[in-house]
């Protein structure tokens, strides 16, 4: 499928509205050539011939033929303006979806703002294309045609010397359609940077202030807004050259008719009325020339914005629900990796992976930044698919498994906490937003959290800004974990969720996740105390497993977990045997 036949897959819904706006159009536009005709009549009967028993009623077919066009121009307008609307309701809905029907490798290849140009400005191009440009090219062209037959009827000679210009009208036409479009691609390409890098320094305000970078940002802003502007700016030096050649044919239209008309008029060759008649066609042939230019832009933007935004919802994700899925309202929770290999691009992240948990165990993974760690939760989750091996949930791959099912069984407190501008209890409530409250308080004190929310403003009603603003490190963790919780998943994943909070609070937490037995709990940490109790604690390194078992067994390994235990409670253990003895000896 093309681009263009992805665009009328979309329209040919409403083609019925449109044929029929388009008969109007058709309709209104034939209307056009009766007032010209009437004033030539005017002025050769009424007044050179005298008839003027005959004025009031052409007067009247002026008034009525102007009323009705009006009248038919409003319909087929509304009729463009609410199907185009209609359209791009569906097109943008379409397009919406297919961005959250995407997996995480797509929006690692797009920009943020790249997207919201496709959903923003390419959209409404689109609109524009089919409740204006589409009416006004057909329009113009009946028009010019209706003019040049009507001006034949008058007199051929005279119909001859206007179409002279057609063959120029045409080549500019063709030229500057040509000439356009890398132009239209460039700005699209402009737009969607700039976009990008407003929203960036939108979101990433604090940062900024924090470093101070404000004339800096402000500098790289002016390089991208220079970027736009210089696209916009080579657009208009296109149809500034184009243009004027438009308007120069159609101001040629109108000398060649009072030169060759005059000269026939004093030559006898046809009469005053009749060259009032072909000057009154004069600005149906006029407009359409005036239009090209403009028309052309407007086609030329309009493609280029149908092609922007298939480009980038035309591949099908990697990552979807198989043919014929295993469907599983709630899992047991026993998980196995068997010899699971990961490679994104030429990059290897993990390397044989085997392991298996058993419904209701609590399972512990730490390992160095950037060894994979996260990964593994991510293949568990879909996010990815293993490049060998497999992974099963209660005995079948998760590949087999419906991608619904599968996630919706899985409560997930991600590493980079998101929150979104709403309510306290709003994001709590985003997995199952038809709970109760009670439901939404329960959830937040397993995570330790109501007891900091219910001293806010507005208590659970508090709205916190974009992202989380307002809130502490530690009490968007707790938000995010009792979110994750809600759910009533069988599969809870915390991935470094209690990094930002207090050892106190942590240590309640934990207990308070002790107490879930009949869920299978994962907490990928960088501290010992959020695994030390685990019933299996999985070290990773470089993409491989080094070591596994419980705190008691690896210890006793005296391997990478002894070490980096050693390097966390080492100090204190030396300090507390200190202050002890210190004790001691004061008594």
């Amino acid at each position: 499928m093309t681009a263009m036949q992805w665009f009328f897959s979309f329209l040919k819904k409403y083609r019925l509205k449109l044929i029929i706006a388009l008969i109007l159009v058709t309709f209104a536009s034939s209307l056009t050539i009766i007032n010209p005709y009437i004033s030539g009549i005017i002025v050769d009967d009424v007044i050179k011939g005298g008839k003027t028993d005959i004025l009031p009623k052409l007067i009247i077919i002026l008034i009525l033929t102007t009323l009705v066009r009006s009248i038919i121009k409003y319909i087929y307008l509304y009729i463009f303006e609410i199907s185009s609307q209609r359209m791009l309701y569906t097109m943008r809905d379409y397009v919406y979806r297919r961005f959250l029907e995407e997996d995480f490798s797509f929006y690692n290849k797009n920009r943020t703002g790249d997207l919201m140009s496709r959903q923003t400005g390419d959209m409404d191009a689109i609109r524009h294309f089919v409740a204006w440009v589409i009416y006004n090219i057909y329009e113009n062209i009946l028009l010019f045609c209706f003019a040049i037959i009507m001006i034949f009827t008058v007199d051929y000679r005279l119909a001859l010397c206007m179409i002279a210009v057609m063959p120029l009208t045409v080549l500019t036409t063709s030229k500057q359609l040509k000439a356009i479009k890398p132009a239209f691609h460039n700005i699209r390409k402009q737009f969607s940077s700039l976009n990008t890098f407003v929203q960036e320094n939108v979101s990433g305000n604090r940062v900024v202030k924090a470093f101070a970078k404000e004339d800096y940002e402000i500098e790289k802003f002016n390089k991208e807004n220079d970027g736009y502007r210089d696209a916009e700016l080579n657009s208009a030096k296109m149809w500034r050259k184009y243009v004027p050649v438009f308007e120069f044919l159609s101001s040629s239209l109108t000398f060649i008719l009072y030169l060759v008309g005059g000269i026939m008029v004093v030559k006898g060759s046809i009469t005053m009325g009749k060259l009032v008649t072909v000057s009154g066609y004069l600005w149906m042939l006029n407009n359409p020339l005036r239009m090209a230019g403009w028309l052309a832009n407007d086609y030329q933007r309009f493609v280029t914005s149908v092609e922007k935004i298939y480009a980038t919802i035309k591949e099908d994700p990697t990552i979807k629900t198989p043919t014929n899925p295993v469907k599983q309202k709630h899992f047991n929770g026993e998980i196995e990796f068997k010899h699971v290999n990961y490679r994104a691009e030429d990059d290897v992240i993990l390397t044989d992976i085997n392991f298996k948990v058993t419904p209701g165990q609590t399972v512990g993974i730490i390992g160095a930044t950037g060894s994979g760690k996260s990964t593994l939760m991510n293949l568990l989750c879909r996010f990815y698919d293993v490049t060998d091996g497999e992974i099963s949930i209660d005995g079948v791959n998760v590949r087999d498994l419906d991608l619904y099912n599968l996630r919706s069984n899985i409560g997930m407190a991600m590493q980079d906490v998101f929150l979104f501008s709403d309510t306290i209890e709003g994001n709590i409530a985003y997995g199952n937003p038809n709970c109760t409250f009670e439901e939404v308080q329960a959830a937040a004190k397993v995570a330790n959290a109501d007891a900091f929310i219910v001293n806010m403003p507005d208590g659970y009603d508090t709205i916190v800004g974009e992202r989380g603003m307002g809130l502490s490190g530690g009490q968007k963790q707790r938000i995010s974990l009792a979110r994750a919780l809600l759910k009533n998943p069988s599969i809870v994943i915390l991935d470094d969720t209690t990094s930002a909070v207090d050892m106190e609070t942590e240590a309640q937490i934990q207990s308070e996740l002790g107490a879930l037995t009949d869920r299978t709990v994962f907490i990928i940490a960088h501290r010992i105390s959020s695994i030390k109790d685990a019933d299996l604690i999985i070290v990773v390194d470089d993409g491989k497993i080094l070591e596994s078992g419980n705190h008691d067994s690896l210890i006793e390994k005296k391997g990478y977990y002894y070490t980096v235990f050693n390097h966390q409670y080492g100090e204190f253990d030396h300090y507390k045997r200190s202050k002890q003895k210190g004790g001691k000896n004061n008594g």
